[in-house]
């Protein structure tokens, strides 16, 4: 298998060229207008518009969304389609709604981790059971929207309210308020009322998620309706024990200081626990969750009957994922099966899971090196898909019909798309979307009806509502480039993305993606190269690349990227080599993209450029410090330096405990050689991050003072790792590119 990989490498190293040389010679001449960065980043989107939050409502007849506004692309409304009238209309205005209450600091932060950090108006809703109205959370207070326009302020649900949720029955409402868990009546009369303990010590929470469960375990709640809202299942940490960095958000005018619990690599995390109780707060019990108190609380869910509470226990390596089957009633439970990590490796978790009527699970597991989907019944395993491709998502299973939809790279890994199987007869699976697409899904919870969303290269990311073997009902939103679309006027000039591989130090293919300018015979061309590199993250892929990729392209320079090892949707084995090794093949992968590059008659090889953000700042710093000389500048935005200043669990899962592997820490760290960067280097960063913290970069930014090694950089006052806005982004991507024209890395326009 090897050899053939190294065989089809070289064959695409040698069909590269003359495929994209073939495209440049056609002529230079532009009819359309060129994108500006001031363009890219003003209203209305040039993506067009960007629902989020696609649902059905609980009998099917409403699909509803949040779309933003064309005046102001980062404000959301809800939005009903009515499936029996075929007609569109705004539920719930957003602005009508608003207090101009500035949202509790609990709250900034949560949205921060959940990457919505810049999003205004609704930003989450919830069906009720009945299916008659939708739980709408704005700025603090909780609303009841009616479909037949009513909307009415839940009493007793407002000021600093944080993640409400409607019992399954549709009878009690459950949110966070002060650390504590309130629960009420969603109609008649009665107000929500305190259903867990007044805590003495501020460090104790109640229904919420903690730190790193919210920025590196996406499980974002604490609170876990039982089906018949008999009960619910509720988290409690007490972070105490937790050290204390203190965060100043510098800003524009003076400076706020935050004593933050954020738990570094190797220290202690917070003391999880989980609790079963009557929604009143009575009859609560304790689940044993093992002597062990130092784990991860990673999953939480009920079975279908509410008869057993399933939770997913991690150990602190990370090499172990308990399934325990808990009795809601005594707290007691038993492991049901054990997950374990590959040798060297780490668990991967996952939400691609469902506990089905008859006891049995559908699960994805990376056991034989890819991840694929498994039968678990009566203590026996079934594999259902198999092969050296990847599922990257479960959307939905049609139990009474036996079949499972979700979505994998089977027919491409650079385009995602929907498939089906039976459950009986496994082997035989069906694509059920288009090739020319990259597709995702989501259906309703019988698994009869799917939300399809999709984007190609010259397509913006539309949206359909389709049946289960995939044929569309109607469009969500179809975006077609055309008309009064946004991105209209830009079409004649859009460049198309090309793709190829090139070969790792150790035969490995790797991806690339380049969108090149109309270009001139006999010129050679700057390239911009994009990367992030870090796990959990795929850079390349045949969908759209947006706007702001055109416009680089427009402004002179070839765009490129390539996905290094590590990086995900290629398996255990592409991603195992940065275990305990970060920094090191992920930029050795990036020289092998910068080599192709040189061999290209129309790039310019010393105009060669690199830019990455958050663990690709990182890396930024990285491929300067190894391989000076070959970019021609680097720029790093809130790049990570020092791996102990960044929290347990994503850290320890690739580099181990500090405590026992400091040189480990040491030599991925981007700190030891920074003496050996000789190229232009721009470092830019947030003032108010809380993610990467600013002090990875005033580390970095001192020891190249200290040793006499030139720099520039950029600081945003106020900004957390979420830089943008209309105004500030082009500001940043306007000093990005100034910065490449004073060094010789730029194009000039």
């Amino acid at each position: 298998m090897r050899t053939t990989l190294r065989l089809l490498a070289a064959t695409a190293l040698c069909a590269a060229v003359p495929a994209i040389a073939r495209d440049q010679a056609v002529t230079a001449v532009q009819t359309a207008p060129a994108l500006s960065l001031e363009r890219v980043f003003a209203s209305p989107a040039l993506t067009g518009p960007a629902p989020r939050g696609v649902k059905l409502s609980p009998d099917g007849r409403w699909l509803t969304l949040l779309r933003n506004r064309a005046d102001d692309r980062e404000r959301y409304d809800l939005w009903g389609f009515d499936r029996t009238s075929h007609k569109w209309r705004m539920l719930v205005d957003s602005l009508k709604l608003s207090s101009g209450r500035d949202l509790s600091e609990a709250e900034k932060m949560q949205r921060e981790r959940q990457r919505i950090g810049d999003l205004k108006g609704i930003v989450s809703y919830e069906w009720a059971a009945d299916g008659k109205s939708v739980l709408v959370p704005v700025e603090g207070d909780l609303f009841l929207a009616g479909l037949d326009g009513t909307v009415r302020k839940i009493a007793g649900a407002s000021g600093d309210v944080l993640n409400p949720a409607l019992g399954p029955k549709g009878k009690n409402l459950a949110f966070l308020r002060d650390r504590r868990v309130w629960v009420g009546p969603v109609a008649g009369e009665g107000t929500p009322v305190a259903v867990t303990p007044e805590e003495a010590s501020p460090t104790v929470h109640w229904g919420e998620a903690e730190f790193v469960a919210q920025e590196e375990m996406s499980r974002f709640k604490g609170l876990w309706w039982a089906p018949d809202e008999s009960r619910i299942a509720v988290e409690r940490f007490d972070e105490a024990g937790v050290g204390v960095v203190t965060r100043a958000a510098i800003g524009a005018e003076g400076t706020k200081t935050f004593d933050q619990r954020y738990p570094v690599a190797g220290s202690p995390n917070a003391e999880v626990s989980l609790w079963v109780m009557s929604p009143d707060g009575g009859a609560r019990v304790q689940v044993d969750l093992g002597p062990d108190k130092d784990i991860y609380l990673a999953r939480v869910d009920w079975a279908p009957d509410g008869k057993t509470l399933y939770v997913q226990r991690e150990n602190r390596a990370q090499t172990v994922l308990d399934m325990l089957a808990v009795d809601p009633a005594t707290g007691k439970g038993r492991v049901l099966f054990s997950e374990q990590a590959p040798a060297g490796g780490w668990i991967n978790l996952s939400d691609d899971y469902r506990f089905l009527a008859d006891g049995s699970l559908i699960w994805w597991s990376e056991r034989d090196g890819f991840g694929h989907l498994y039968h678990f019944k009566d203590g026996q395993w079934r594999q259902l898909t198999q092969g050296p491709w990847v599922v990257t998502g479960l959307v939905g299973v049609d139990q009474k019909a036996g079949r499972i939809t979700f979505t994998g790279t089977k027919d491409d890994v650079l385009a995602q798309q929907v498939y089906a199987l039976d459950i009986a007869k496994p082997e035989k699976i069906e694509r059920l979307t288009d090739l020319a697409f990259v597709n995702d899904a989501t259906m309703d919870a019988k698994g009869q009806t799917q939300v399809v969303s999709r984007s190609g290269d010259a397509q913006p990311s539309q949206s359909y509502l389709a049946d289960a073997h995939g044929k569309r009902l109607a469009w969500i939103e179809e975006n077609k480039v055309a008309g009064d679309h946004p991105y209209a006027p830009f079409m004649a000039s859009h460049r198309p993305a090309q793709f190829g591989t090139v070969a790792a130090a150790d035969g490995t293919l790797l991806h690339w993606m380049m969108i090149a300018p109309v270009m001139e015979p006999g010129k050679t061309y700057p390239v911009f190269t994009y990367h992030y590199g870090g796990p959990h993250a795929q850079v390349v892929t045949k969908g759209w690349q947006g706007a702001l990729a055109q416009a680089i392209v427009d402004k002179g320079y070839i765009y490129f990227a390539i996905d290094n090892r590590g990086s995900a949707n290629r398996g255990v084995a592409f991603e195992l080599p940065i275990a305990k090794a970060m920094g090191s093949v992920e930029v050795e992968d990036q020289l092998a993209g910068v080599n192709y590059l040189k061999t290209l008659p129309f790039v310019d090889p010393k105009r060669i450029s690199t830019f990455g953000w958050s663990y690709g700042g990182y890396m930024t710093i990285k491929m300067l410090e190894a391989h000076p000389g070959t970019w021609a500048a680097g720029i790093a935005v809130a790049p990570v330096t020092r791996w102990q200043l960044y929290d347990t669990h994503y850290t320890e899962r690739y580099l181990g405990d500090p405590q026992r592997d400091m040189g480990v820490y040491e030599k991925s760290n981007a700190l030891a050689d920074t003496a050996k960067i000789a190229d232009p280097l721009l470092i830019v960063h947030g003032m108010a991050d809380d993610n990467v913290v600013f002090e990875n970069s005033s580390a970095i930014i001192a020891k190249l003072q200290g040793e006499a090694v030139p720099f520039e950089m950029m600081l945003y006052p106020g900004f957390t790792h979420r830089i943008s806005g209309p105004t500030v982004s082009r500001h940043l991507y306007e000093t990005m590119f100034r910065f490449l024209d004073r060094n010789g890395a730029g194009s000039g326009k």
